[in-house]
């Protein structure tokens, strides 16, 4: 089965995840001899949905309305006499929280490429409009001039940041939730602690002081951390939006001469990919409510806690999935209008440069006057440079010292973008950076194991000593 978010959680894949932790379980107690090496090797010849049947273990899960002691029975009866020893002290909360994490992990892998290609596609455009002249813009007003590379390395270092949170929500998550009925791994014979420690090391995972069946935090911590990345992506999206409508045309999606707009209007050419962004990434975060929720269990064990976490990751793990593939598709069509930058630059005339020409009379008249006179003279209606200019010249209070010709320069506004262009080509070149991490992490499945606290504990001990 390829994989898709909309197949991470489908029935097969499910128990696949379930079989590939009992078998881990039961290679761990063979090594330490727990149960004999031809018990483990029978589980795991046998530990395979095909060989065992979709349509078996649903109807057995069906009949028991518990579906992993259903899988306990099935596997046993096919395995003959090493069924006897499948499931050997484990519980059912282990199994199911131990395998949706093993197949987040996959979902997380595949968010990290998408994470890449965007990278990329936006680095490479930082690098090419480093030296594109656009006006910033803060409550919706002009601003001071920028370059749209400067644009860029602002939502690349986003998502940097972005990408930097799921490094770290990786360590604390993916870690091995197997502890018994209660988290104190009672069945064990004292080996509790080496069999989560064998077993860790074969799914990928790192190690828990307590292996708990309410540990619930892990699984909202990815939701909420998804849910930043959303955020994230929802508002670059946005701002590619406002910048995409004709009165700014900053931005357009390059769609292709067949995408129609509207059914009645012929000459609408709708954005098609930014407003699905906008709305994927919107659902996402509407799911950090209910997984906070989800962790308010109760006592060592919360079923109706258990299955609202489920349902929220359900939704939430492949929409994030969906969301950075679709935002990779987004930076793929973006096509910027450097003329239509210019153009909007220019609309304010002497204005947005005016800060430069402040800071060119402040030495002499200070800063607050130097403000003051220009505020006043820019709130004037009809204001050119070249009027302005020849004003600031004639100002006896600055003795001469800023000519016409220097305060027009001053005014120009597509030379005052400040450090615009060294920081759009460092955003290209973190973008670059950023974008191989990511990938080397897609392309081991994200399986690197995470924070041990059983390493930690030792620390703590070495320390304590």
């Amino acid at each position: 089965m390829t994989e898709q978010p909309e197949t991470l959680f489908a029935p097969a894949r499910l128990w696949q995840a379930w079989l590939e932790v009992e078998v881990a379980l039961a290679e761990a107690q063979a090594e330490l001899g727990i149960i004999p090496d031809w018990a483990a090797e029978g589980i795991a010849r046998v530990a395979d949905v095909e060989v065992l049947g979709l349509e078996v273990l649903e109807a057995e899960a069906a009949r028991t309305m518990a579906p992993i002691h259903a899988l306990t029975r099935v596997v046993s009866a096919r395995a003959g006499k090493a069924g006897a020893y499948v499931h050997w002290g484990a519980t059912t909360q282990n199994v199911m929280q131990t395998g949706r994490l093993l197949l987040m992990r996959r979902a997380l892998a595949h968010l990290r490429g998408h994470l890449a290609e965007a990278l990329d596609r936006l680095g490479a455009m930082a690098e090419r409009h480093a030296e594109t002249p656009m006006i910033a813009r803060t409550n919706r007003r002009h601003a001071l001039p920028v370059t749209f590379g400067f644009k860029l390395a602002g939502w690349i270092e986003e998502l940097a940041r972005a990408a930097d949170r799921l490094d770290a929500m990786e360590a604390r998550v993916m870690v091995l939730p197997f502890g018994g009925a209660v988290g104190a791994m009672h069945a064990f014979g004292g080996q509790g602690q080496e069999i989560n420690a064998r077993m860790a090391a074969r799914l990928g995972l790192g190690e828990m002081l307590v292996p708990g069946r309410a540990v619930n935090d892990l699984f909202a911590d990815f939701i909420a951390t998804t849910g930043l990345l959303a955020m994230s992506l929802e508002r670059i999206a946005r701002e590619c939006y406002r910048l995409m409508a004709e009165e700014v045309g900053e931005l357009s999606e390059t769609l292709g001469h067949s995408v129609v707009g509207s059914s009645t209007m012929p000459h609408k050419v709708n954005p098609k990919l930014v407003v699905h962004v906008i709305a994927m990434a919107s659902d996402l975060r509407a799911s950090v409510a209910p997984g906070m929720e989800a962790t308010l269990t109760a006592n060592e064990g919360d079923s109706a806690a258990n299955h609202l976490m489920v349902r929220t990751l359900d939704r939430a793990v492949p929409l994030a999935w969906k969301l950075a593939r679709a935002f990779a598709e987004l930076t793929a069509k973006i096509t910027p209008a450097p003329e239509r930058m210019a153009a909007n630059l220019a609309l304010s005339g002497a204005q947005t440069a005016s800060e430069r020409l402040m800071m060119l009379m402040a030495p002499v008249l200070g800063h607050l006057q130097a403000h003051d006179l220009l505020h006043d003279m820019l709130a004037e209606p009809g204001a050119d440079p070249g009027d302005i200019a020849a004003r600031v010249a004639a100002l006896t209070a600055l003795e001469g010292r800023i000519t016409e010709a220097e305060a027009r320069a001053a005014l120009d506004a597509t030379t005052y973008v400040g450090e615009s262009a060294r920081i759009a080509r460092e955003g290209a070149a973190l973008a670059a950076a950023r974008a191989g991490q990511l990938r080397e992490r897609a392309a081991d499945g994200g399986a690197a194991p995470g924070y041990s606290t059983s390493r930690s504990r030792a620390q703590a001990g070495s320390a304590a000593r």
